[in-house]
């Protein structure tokens, strides 16, 4: 979605001429049960035409499929389900967090207000962060990147 009605609140390619309360009324219409429903909060950031056009080509389709295929696989062949299946205590056995990350877990849930729904979202994108990465275990690493994909809307 926009993070306003006018689609340019936070971009360096135009204004924002959205007020305050406007921006607040439409980031609202969204409920928070509905956002902890999903699983990636991305911003994308408008890009001028020229960096658009200018820029390299990314990895091919193929090589990410190919990387995503072998993290299913070792995600069923670890649990019998994808990460995405994972519920409750079975997301807690399959994440298994050293003290550092779960001390970094709970800090950013803490700040964040987030809730259970939104910390069992965030472990299993770990798990799956660190399959994509080929780990054996969920790492620091992973559990920040996956805090990093729960970000909330910002209304300023």
């Amino acid at each position: 979605m926009n993070p306003c009605p006018c689609g340019y609140l936070g971009s360096s390619l135009r204004a924002c001429r959205c007020s305050p309360d406007q921006v607040s009324r439409y980031q609202g219409k969204l409920s928070g049960p509905l956002l902890d429903r999903i699983d990636l909060h991305v911003e994308v950031g408008a890009l001028a035409a020229e960096e658009l056009l200018g820029a390299a080509p990314g990895e091919s389709t193929a090589g990410i499929r190919q990387r995503v295929v072998a993290a299913r696989e070792r995600a069923v062949s670890r649990q019998g389900s994808s990460n995405q299946a994972l519920q409750g205590k079975a997301i807690d056995a399959q994440c298994q967090l050293d003290d550092a990350a779960a001390k970094f877990l709970n800090t950013a849930a803490a700040r964040l207000g987030w809730s259970g729904r939104s910390i069992h979202r965030c472990l299993k994108v770990a798990r799956t962060i660190a399959d994509l990465a080929g780990a054996q275990a969920v790492q620091l690493t992973h559990v920040a990147e996956a805090v990093q994909y729960r970000r909330a809307l910002k209304a300023t």
